[in-house]
């Protein structure tokens, strides 16, 4: 099922996202921290991941660096905590 999920992911990233200006607030984008998230969480929990971090993904949403916890985790990561020390 992991192959199946990255193989398609993979697809979008060479054949469908180069059709398209760039558009992800974050950093990693999207499709490569879905990649990363299921490679290092599996199919599931990577797949839950990766749909949390999509729908985090508006035009209302600062973005910025958001990389994939060690730890599994549906809320951002990276700037957001440095976002709180600077307040």
């Amino acid at each position: 099922m992991k192959k199946v999920i990255l193989t398609g992911i993979k697809g979008y990233q060479k054949g469908i996202s180069p059709l398209f200006s760039p558009s992800c607030r974050y950093y990693p984008t999207c499709s490569h921290y879905a990649v990363e998230a299921i490679e290092i969480h599996g199919a599931v929990k990577g797949s839950l991941m990766a749909t949390s971090r999509i729908l985090r993904c508006h035009p209302f949403v600062k973005g910025g660096y958001d990389p994939v916890p060690k730890i599994f985790s549906l809320k951002r990561t990276g700037t957001q905590k440095a976002d709180r020390e600077e307040r």
